[in-house]
């Protein structure tokens, strides 16, 4: 039977590490979070040609060249 750590006796051990193993600890921890609960989370809408369009608007001088520059053009 396996032994489950409870959440006190994790923070008791993680408690007497220096500040630096700390840290790796803690950058751990982040990384099984992301790998194994980000998963779960709800699904992902997924990306589709088009998708955006009507968000963004352009300003129509746009591709016109910028004034910094004036001084490198012919």
């Amino acid at each position: 039977m396996r032994n489950v750590m409870t959440e006190t006796e994790l923070l008791r051990k993680v408690s007497v590490l220096p500040d630096n193993l700390k840290e790796e600890v803690s950058d751990y921890v982040d990384f099984l979070i992301s790998k194994y609960l980000s998963s779960k989370s709800p699904k992902k809408i997924p990306l589709k040609f088009g998708m955006m369009k009507g968000t963004f608007k352009m300003s129509p001088d746009f591709d016109e060249p910028l004034d910094d520059f004036k001084e490198y053009m012919p």
